[in-house]
C-alpha cells in the first residue's frame, strides 16, 4: 500500500537530520491556507525548545534542503516557524500511477462483538447503530489486512425469556414442554416471531405491575438457566424461531456475523470460571455477594467493585460478560477485542475489562476496546419512536425510508424498482448513522438524508453512478486510460490531493473505531469529482493525454467510492 503521507514525513525528517537536528516523527498536515501551499509542518517550534533556537532559522534551514527535492513544486516559511509546501505536477503524477491501495494481511485477530439483539424481541431502531458501525469496522479491519471474528451476542439466557416462558405456560399450560412427567418427544407447537413479539411487551409489563409475576418470572429464568427438561427444551425452539428472524433483519443490513453465540453459551463456561477465579484469590466477600475490587490509584471518579455472584446465588450479565471474555481467549486467542454498544454502558465495560486484566484471563499485550456510541434521535431531536409513542421497529424504519427512497427513484427505471429503493434506503440509513463521531448523538431526518445533495449517501450513490456510465461509455468508443499524463487544472490537482489522503483516512478511523473520517472524506472527494465533471467535458475533449488522464482520473476516484462503500456495507445499484 503506497502512503503519501509516509513519503513526505520521511522527506522532511531526512532533511532536518541533514541538518542535524533529529526528529522522532514529522507529523504533516494538510493546510488550511491552501493559498500558502498543500500541506504544513509545524514541528520547527517543538525543535526550537529542544536545540534553543529560533523556531524562524530551524523553518529556513529546512526549507533550505527541501528545495532542492523536485518532489516539491514550491516551499516557503511563515512566522513564527511553519513551513508550507506545494507537491509538484510530477510528483502527483507519479504517485497516482501507482494505483496501489492494497493492505498486506497482517498476523493478527480482532474479535468484534456488535449486534447485541435479544431473542424473543423485535429488533427496534436501538440496535441500528451497533450493526452499522460494528460491520463497517469489521470490514475496515479486513480491508487493512486484519483477520476478523465477528459475534452479535445474543440476548438469550436471561430474564426476558423468563418472562416469554412464563407467560407460554399460562397461555398453552397444555403443551408438553410443561409437563413434567412427560418424556417421548415434544408435539410441533405454534410458536412464531410474531407471536413472541406480543408475548414479551405483555409480559414485561406485567411484571412491572405485579411483584408475585415477577417472582414467578424469577424462578422461571433459574429453571431455564438449571437446563430443566421441558423449559429448556422450549427455550430450544424459541432461538430457532427467534434466531430466523434476527438473521433476516440483519442481512437487510448488509450485515453479517461469523457467529451467533449468546449469554448461553457464555453460561456453560461460568463454573470454571469462577473455579479459576476462586484460585487467584482476588473474589471478596460482601454482604453475602461475590466481587472483584476493579478500583484504581489514578481513578477521578467513583468505580464501583465489578458484582460476580448475587447473594443468592445468581450470576449477572457482568459475570457472563467477564465468561464471554475467558472464552474468547482460550478458543479464539485474539489479539484484540472490540465492543459496539451504546456509550451508557461504559461503567460495565471498564469493571468487566479491569477484571479481565487483574484476573490475567487476558494476555499482557491482549487489548479490550470499548467503542461506545451515541443515540438516533427522531428530526425533533427526541428517542426515535413511532405515532403511537412506542420504540419503532427496526424492519419499520427500514419500510419507511425505502417508501422516501422510491418517492425519489427515477421515474423511466421500469425494472428491479423495489430492489434499487432497498439498496439507496440502505445508503440512506448507514451513511446518516455514521456522518457523526461515534459518540455523539444525532437526529434522523428521513427526507432530508434521502434528499440526493448535500452530505447523504444518495449522493455518493448518485456519483458513483455517474462515473460508472462515464467509464462504460468511454470503454464503448474503444477510448483507453491507463494513466494519470497532466494535471489539466486545479480541478484535477484538488482530486489528486484529496486521494493522497486515503490511507491516513482510513488508519484514523481505525485508530478511534469511528466511521465518520470516511463518510466525511466520502463527501468531499465526490463534492471534488463533481465540481471536476461540471468543469471539463471529457468524452468530447480534443487533446487525447487530456482526455486519457481525465478517464484515469474517474477510474481512481470511481475505484476509491466502490472500496469506502463497500466498507461502509453500502451497496451500489446499477442505476437511480
Amino acid at each position: 500500500m503506497k502512503k503519501f503521507y509516509k513519503i513526505l514525513e520521511e522527506k522532511i525528517a531526512i532533511a532536518l537530520n541533514k541538518k542535524n537536528y533529529e526528529i522522532d516523527k514529522a507529523v504533516v498536515l494538510e493546510s488550511n491556507r491552501p493559498d500558502l501551499g498543500d500541506y504544513q509542518f509545524n514541528g520547527a517550534m517543538n525543535l526550537a525548545k529542544i536545540y534553543h533556537k529560533n523556531p524562524l532559522e530551524i523553518a529556513n534551514e529546512l526549507a533550505e534542503v527541501l528545495k532542492q527535492d523536485s518532489f516539491f513544486k514550491e516551499v516557503s516559511v511563515a512566522s513564527p516557524g511553519f513551513v508550507n509546501m506545494s507537491i509538484s505536477d510530477e510528483a502527483l503524477i507519479s504517485f497516482i500511477n501507482l494505483d496501489d491501495y492494497e493492505y498486506p494481511q497482517k498476523n493478527e485477530l480482532i474479535f468484534l462483538d456488535y449486534g447485541g439483539a435479544n431473542v424473543a424481541k423485535s429488533l427496534h431502531v436501538g440496535h441500528l447503530r451497533s450493526a452499522n458501525i460494528g460491520e463497517a469496522l469489521r470490514r475496515l479491519c479486513n480491508y487493512l489486512g486484519y483477520q476478523t471474528i465477528s459475534d452479535t451476542h445474543l440476548g438469550d439466557f436471561g430474564r426476558p425469556l423468563g418472562l416469554v416462558i412464563l407467560e407460554l405456560s399460562k397461555r398453552y399450560p397444555q403443551w408438553q414442554y410443561f409437563n413434567n412427567d412427560y418424556c417421548g418427544p415434544y408435539e410441533d407447537v405454534p410458536i412464531t416471531n410474531e407471536l413472541l413479539e406480543e408475548v414479551y411487551p405483555y409480559a414485561s409489563s406485567k411484571a412491572k405491575e405485579d411483584d408475585n409475576y415477577l417472582k414467578e418470572a424469577q424462578e422461571m429464568t433459574k429453571r431455564l438457566q438449571d437446563h430443566e427438561k421441558g423449559i429448556y427444551d422450549l427455550w430450544l425452539k424459541i432461538m430457532e424461531v427467534s434466531k430466523s428472524s434476527i438473521k433476516k433483519i440483519y442481512e437487510r443490513l448488509n450485515t453479517h456475523f461469523d457467529l451467533y453465540k449468546g449469554e448461553s453459551d457464555a453460561e456453560s463456561y461460568v463454573p470454571e470460571l469462577l473455579a479459576y477465579l476462586n484460585k487467584l484469590d482476588i473474589v471478596k466477600d460482601s454482604e453475602g455477594a461475590k466481587v472483584i475490587d476493579v478500583r484504581e490509584e489514578d481513578d477521578k471518579l467513583e468505580i464501583p467493585p465489578m458484582l460476580l455472584i448475587k447473594s443468592d446465588g445468581g450470576i449477572l450479565y457482568s459475570t457472563t460478560e467477564l465468561a464471554t471474555i475467558y472464552e474468547r481467549m482460550k478458543n479464539y486467542h485474539p489479539h484484540q477485542i472490540w465492543y459496539m454498544t451504546d456509550k451508557r454502558q461504559s461503567l460495565h465495560f471498564t469493571q468487566v475489562f479491569r477484571a479481565a486484566s487483574k484476573a490475567r484471563i487476558i494476555d499482557s499485550n491482549t487489548k479490550l476496546i470499548f467503542a461506545g456510541f451515541g443515540t438516533m434521535n427522531g428530526k425533533d431531536g427526541k428517542p426515535f419512536k413511532t405515532r403511537d409513542g412506542g420504540v419503532m421497529r427496526l424492519e419499520d424504519l427500514l419500510n419507511d425510508v425505502k417508501k422516501e427512497c422510491l418517492k425519489h427513484l427515477n421515474e423511466n427505471i421500469i425494472d428491479n424498482r423495489e430492489d434499487i429503493s432497498e439498496d439507496i434506503a440502505l445508503s440512506v440509513i448507514k451513511y446518516a448513522d455514521m456522518i457523526p463521531n461515534r459518540e455523539t448523538d444525532y437526529n434522523f431526518d428521513i427526507e432530508k438524508f434521502c434528499d440526493l445533495e448535500g452530505k447523504t449517501g444518495p449522493y455518493i450513490l448518485y456519483s458513483t453512478i455517474r462515473m460508472k456510465s462515464l467509464l462504460n461509455k468511454a470503454l464503448e468508443n474503444g477510448l483507453k486510460y491507463n494513466k494519470l499524463h497532466l494535471i489539466a487544472n486545479n480541478f484535477d490537482r484538488e482530486i489528486l490531493l484529496i486521494l493522497n489522503n486515503f490511507d491516513i483516512i482510513l488508519e484514523k478511523a481505525f485508530d478511534s473505531q469511528s466511521l465518520n473520517d470516511i463518510t466525511e472524506y466520502l463527501y468531499r472527494l465526490n463534492n471534488s469529482y463533481n465540481r471536476f465533471y461540471n468543469e471539463n467535458h471529457i468524452l468530447t475533449e480534443s487533446d487525447e493525454l487530456k482526455k486519457e488522464s481525465w478517464l484515469y482520473l474517474t477510474s481512481i476516484v470511481y475505484k476509491i467510492n466502490n472500496i469506502l462503500l463497500d466498507i461502509l456495507a453500502i451497496k451500489i445499484p446499477e442505476k437511480m
